[in-house]
């Protein structure tokens, strides 16, 4: 009777253990591994480039087209922001992976790259003073159409400076609205500036304006 009973528990254990698999997804296991290492992760500039290696790794797992960003740690605690690198196809591996991830007392998780305060840059040899740049809005269907004035650019440049002004876009508007609000994109010198333009700085609050309800 004892050896049937230890047979009918160990088939028990065996069973959940199936269960618990069956009901696994990348997402899960993704967060699984996460909780294993994130005292590696939240320290992860005492090893960065082998740390950053097997987190893309894991997140490749979900979508090959997923990245990440971490954070400052702050307060005893660090943003990881889930991000699909502009990719639209990976939008909603992005959501499905930020909706199951787990509640952690050291992290903030954030889906897509988030608004920021705009840096200078430096891309393709050419370096950019984000105080020295504007933006021109217009209505462009259901999105809105941006026109972004750089200094120094000309027409032989404009593979460079369209990837400076897609950078600086995606800074102060994140990468949400970027893919999903903004219509065409367009880059001009400054002598192209019209009386509409406004500093970059002031961009999120005029694009914002487009989408109030009237």
């Amino acid at each position: 009777m004892k050896l049937h009973r230890i047979v009918v528990i160990t088939l028990m254990s065996v069973l959940g253990l199936f269960s618990n698999r069956s009901n696994a997804t990348p997402e899960t296991d993704f967060w699984s591994w996460f909780q294993k290492n994130q005292a590696a992760l939240f320290d992860f500039e005492r090893d960065q480039e082998r740390t950053f290696d097997r987190l893309a790794a894991e997140m490749h797992k979900v979508d090959p087209n997923l990245t990440f960003e971490f954070g400052p740690k702050d307060g005893g605690r660090r943003e990881f922001v889930i991000s699909a690198d502009g990719i639209r196809d990976a939008f909603p591996k992005v959501e499905a992976l930020f909706a199951a991830a787990p509640s952690l007392p050291k992290w903030t998780f954030i889906k897509f790259r988030p608004r920021r305060d705009p840096f200078d840059l430096q891309y393709g040899g050419v370096s950019v003073k984000a105080s020295s740049i504007s933006v021109m809005l217009e209505r462009d269907g259901q999105k809105v159409g941006l026109t972004v004035v750089i200094p120094g650019y000309t027409l032989a440049s404009r593979k460079t400076y369209a990837g400076i002004a897609i950078l600086l876009l995606d800074q102060a508007l994140g990468e949400y609205d970027v893919e999903t609000r903004v219509g065409s994109i367009d880059v001009r010198a400054p002598s192209a500036a019209t009386a509409s333009a406004v500093p970059l700085s002031r961009l999120p609050t005029a694009f914002d304006s487009f989408f109030v309800t009237r």
